[in-house]
């Protein structure tokens, strides 16, 4: 079979940034700190994540001192978060099920239609090949196969609310799953945040399907998956001094 993902190679750039952020992914893990303590700081990442994903969906960062967090927004992006690698196993056999799980989780406390994607020939279809792609339908490098999972779901917007927490939470996944990023170190999602404006153009330019909108995309998610594997070795740095 033809691997559908295969073009997106030539285009320019886009083999060596993915080559450069799967190298600096790679060296992150290689960090003392993660050989063995990479649990305490997969944790901090995974809230960092969430605190990230939040704010690009427009809530707020901080988590209260009393931890009882009251927007709607920040606590879906959190359960998101909490829930995440217990949801690896799905995104790799079902990931249609997956995503209706992480829209569950992000979008409890803002609609009452949860989990259910829009009713739309086009929508079905697209989510049907996403789940093709990440079941093992590419053999394209992971940052490739991350950036089109998250520019694919954000464009497509398959649900009502929370699409952008469901979109980097499938990202996310996929860069677990992949092996890209086993033990979900990485914080792409805080230079997304940083760069809002310019994740948000990255976006669009994605989902107008020019060869050159595909590039400036993948260009950008895998800048941002090196970001946040230097946002990982502060984590570790920190712990290791700490």
């Amino acid at each position: 079979m033809t691997d559908p993902l295969a073009p997106l190679l030539s285009l320019p750039g886009v083999a060596d940034a993915a080559g450069a952020a799967k190298d600096a992914v790679f060296q992150v893990h290689r960090h003392r700190v993660n050989l063995r303590g990479w649990a305490t700081t997969a944790a901090e990442a995974s809230v960092r994540a969430a605190r990230a994903s939040a704010a690009l969906e427009g809530g707020p960062t901080e988590i209260p001192e009393s931890g009882e967090v009251t927007n709607p927004v920040l606590a879906g992006s959190l359960r998101v978060a909490e829930a995440l690698g217990g949801l690896v196993g799905t995104w790799q056999r079902a990931p249609l099920q997956a995503l209706a799980r992480l829209h569950v989780l992000a979008a409890a406390d803002l609609t009452t239609e949860v989990g259910r994607p829009r009713v739309s020939a086009d929508v079905s279809a697209r989510l049907d090949m996403i789940g093709s792609l990440v079941t093992g339908g590419t053999s394209v490098p992971a940052p490739v196969l991350v950036a089109v999972v998250h520019g694919e779901l954000l464009g497509l917007a398959p649900f009502d609310v929370a699409n952008g927490v469901v979109a980097r939470a499938a990202a996310r996944m996929t860069s677990i799953s992949s092996g890209l990023d086993p033990k979900g170190l990485g914080v792409p999602e805080v230079a997304c945040l940083r760069r809002s404006a310019e994740y948000e153009a990255a976006s669009v330019a994605f989902a107008s399907g020019t060869l050159e909108g595909l590039a400036q995309w993948i260009l950008f998610v895998c800048s941002a998956l090196e970001a946040g594997a230097r946002e990982a070795k502060s984590i570790a740095d920190a712990a290791l001094t700490g």
